[in-house]
């Protein structure tokens, strides 16, 4: 880990994607509008299995040492995709240019180098290991997920979940279902009842993203189908989790009768394992059933505690951020395991007031984890979406965290759904 004597220089890149160091800039990163150098605790060698990315339309901005001034460079500036199980603590710092393009759906971590090593404004928050795919060969997945396929030919879920989302769209959880490990996706719906700002699977006529990274299911599965697909993953893996609610469906809830009719089946034959919805907790009349029916645990994923920060992103359709609140509040009185999926924004996830109302979230509810996934969006375009909500300055990831579990001694910090 990286110690307080770091002081990475400034990664560029040319505009042919070669990436380099400035010898005469150092590292700066941003938390919501401030720039600074990077804090010592946060600093960490690019974990394995990363991506560097070039920011087109925007320059670098490195710290002059010898000036102490702010340096716009004519290079390109630089992020990283950080490895899953780390959770990004701040973007790369940068100057853009006026009819810069928005940047795709990914999450940008500022990056510099320092001694042969390029760091990244990170940190590792679980331990699991499930989406670690180092020791797996590209022959040996497509191999595993083509056997997987053969076996079900007439399986539109499988077929699906191993022919595109597999080998197409390389998600790690279609991944897993190949090689018949760890957490199965169950995708069923079509349909959604919010707009996301930064939805992943479906892009609205008025978006300013150019495209999404995938697209959204195209057929609903029967009962059977997932049934299928949980009776499989069951028979191979060592400590089974299936999963409604993935990145290339709308909302699972939509379809609540359809999951208490697969997962009632299941379970009623013996099926064992962790049954987890990922879900935006939209329909609290839906829980009692889906309880009833063999669920394990639901996430619910929110970018803020704060109402108005929360609407702004996700735009409910017909539904309340209360509503949500309900929604948790059947899943804890029935014995639910409860996560939050907080989409983690540096600079303003980990400011006061979001803090504040998160913990006051958290105690309300009493909820078991809160899973730290970074938020897959622009900077800029987040910033400016959010630009009429207070924030203040940002308390920095490890204070956030401390807060946390100074204040709910019992809650579980990760970034996978867990066993139960």
């Amino acid at each position: 880990m990286a110690g307080a004597s770091i002081r990475p220089l400034a990664l560029v890149s040319d505009a042919g994607g070669r990436i380099y160091e400035r010898p005469d800039l150092l590292m700066l990163c941003r938390r919501g509008r401030e720039l600074a150098l990077p804090r010592p605790d946060e600093l960490m060698p690019l974990p394995e299995g990363s991506e560097l990315f070039l920011l087109p339309g925007r320059r670098a901005l490195g710290l002059d040492p010898d000036s102490g001034q702010v340096e716009a460079a004519e290079e390109l500036a630089v992020a990283a995709f950080a490895a899953p199980a780390h959770t990004l603590t701040a973007h790369p710092a940068y100057l853009g240019a006026p009819g810069a393009p928005l940047l795709p759906l990914f999450a940008y971590g500022a990056a510099g180098y320092h001694k042969g090593r390029i760091y990244v404004c990170a940190r590792k928050v679980d331990d699991d290991p499930r989406q670690v795919f180092s020791g797996i060969s590209a022959q040996k997945l497509r191999r595993s997920a083509l056997e997987t396929a053969g076996r079900f030919p007439d399986n539109r879920l499988v077929q699906q979940l191993t022919r595109t989302c597999a080998l197409v769209y390389a998600c790690p959880a279609a991944r897993n279902f190949c090689l018949g490990r760890y957490e199965a996706p169950l995708p069923v719906s079509r349909s959604c009842n919010a707009r996301c700002a930064a939805c992943i699977s479906q892009r609205e006529k008025d978006s300013k993203l150019c495209a999404t990274p995938q697209s959204r299911l195209e057929f609903t599965p029967s009962a059977q189908e997932l049934l299928e697909v949980m009776r499989l993953h069951e028979g191979r893996a060592e400590r089974p989790i299936y999963s409604f609610g993935q990145g290339c469906e709308g909302e699972p809830l939509t379809e609540s009768d359809l999951i208490c009719e697969s997962v009632a089946r299941f379970r009623a034959e013996g099926g064992r394992g962790t049954v987890n919805l990922n879900t935006n907790a939209s329909m609290p009349d839906k829980i009692a059933r889906l309880h009833a029916a063999g669920i394990s645990s639901m996430r619910v994923s929110l970018n803020s505690a704060r109402p108005e920060a929360y609407a702004l992103y996700h735009r409910p359709v017909n539904f309340s951020f209360e509503e949500v609140l309900q929604s948790i509040a059947e899943a804890k009185g029935r014995g639910l395991f409860v996560s939050f999926n907080l989409l983690f924004f540096p600079g303003f996830s980990d400011t006061e007031l979001e803090t504040e109302a998160l913990l006051e979230l958290a105690e309300k509810t009493g909820v078991d984890c809160i899973q730290l996934r970074n938020l897959n969006i622009d900077p800029e375009y987040y910033l400016d979406l959010l630009k009429t909500v207070e924030t203040g300055p940002a308390l920095g990831f490890a204070a956030f965290k401390k807060r946390l579990l100074r204040a709910c001694p019992g809650l579980k910090l990760g970034y996978f759904n867990p066993v139960v």
